[in-house]
């Protein structure tokens, strides 16, 4: 595992190229929202302009930077299984897609530096508003320079939980079930369709917690490592016997993720 001080080094160099590939997102944001799109999985996940170009810029700047590293990327698949103590990126372009090709400010730049499959550095960029969050493990979480902390709270009765709805409309009905029984559990609830996003809303303690089913390594890794280094539990896809499903990822302030995995858990989230 490096130290902090290469990790920090590795989050600057995050910082630097998804701001870069930030403004080449909202350079040809205009082509994209105006409908020229090719299909994905299904009819609601879609491939744009926006992600291909964007992706191919990352990986040639970490290419001429760190030729040495391997990349994981949602548009270009993996590069290499990586050694021991090699540097693997996890790259999601554009992280809120759908947001993005529909006109909505609520989308990102997501790239996390993993080593031996945990991630140790990582920055998610905000091409409309310009926010930057960034995080070293061990060397805490900011935005726009600024630390970042997690909600204190402890009562569900109040609590604002973020949450996420998946391509696959099967289990999109499944989700929505799950949803409308903890719901009135909840203070409130927010689906803002970017994960990466909702995971630092949630080190901000503007979301009192998250939880989805069904998102991949690059949705996740930069913002995961956000939130758990401003102080949040943080469980994600692969992780078993809690009863949530391998699944699942969720993330809250320490006194929220009990009650929050507890309830979800008695609402019958393991299937989802």
């Amino acid at each position: 595992m490096p130290s902090v001080e290469s990790a920090d080094t590795l989050a600057d160099l995050a910082v630097t190229i998804a701001r870069e590939t930030a403004a080449l997102a909202l350079a040809v944001r205009e082509r994209v929202v105006a409908g020229r799109l090719d299909t994905k999985s299904s009819a609601t996940d879609v491939v744009t302009e926006g992600d291909t170009a964007c992706e191919a810029l990352v990986r040639e700047r970490l290419a001429a930077a760190r030729p040495d590293d391997l990349v994981l990327g949602e548009e270009g698949g993996t590069s290499g299984t990586p050694a021991p103590g090699q540097v693997r990126w996890v790259v999601d372009p554009i992280d809120g897609t759908v947001n993005y090709t529909h006109g909505l400010p609520w989308f990102s730049v997501s790239l996390g530096a993993e080593v031996d499959g945990r991630v140790v550095a990582g920055a998610v960029v905000e091409p409309v508003s310009g926010r930057v969050w960034r995080a070293v493990r061990g060397g805490g979480a900011t935005r726009d320079g600024e630390p970042l902390r997690v909600s204190g709270l402890d009562d569900l009765g109040l609590a604002v939980v973020g949450t996420g709805l998946n391509y696959d409309p099967a289990r999109r009905g499944r989700q929505a079930a799950l949803l409308a029984r903890v719901a009135g559990r909840l203070g409130d609830v927010r689906r803002t369709g970017c994960a990466s996003l909702d995971l630092c809303a949630t080190a901000a303690g503007w979301l009192d917690g998250f939880y989805e089913h069904g998102l991949h390594r690059w949705d996740v890794a930069a913002g995961s490592l956000v939130a758990e280094e401003a102080g949040a539990v943080v469980r994600l896809p692969g992780a078993d016997g809690d009863g949530l499903g391998t699944e699942a990822t969720l993330a809250a302030g320490p006194a929220l993720a009990g009650p929050l995995t507890s309830l979800l858990v008695a609402e019958g989230a393991g299937g989802i």
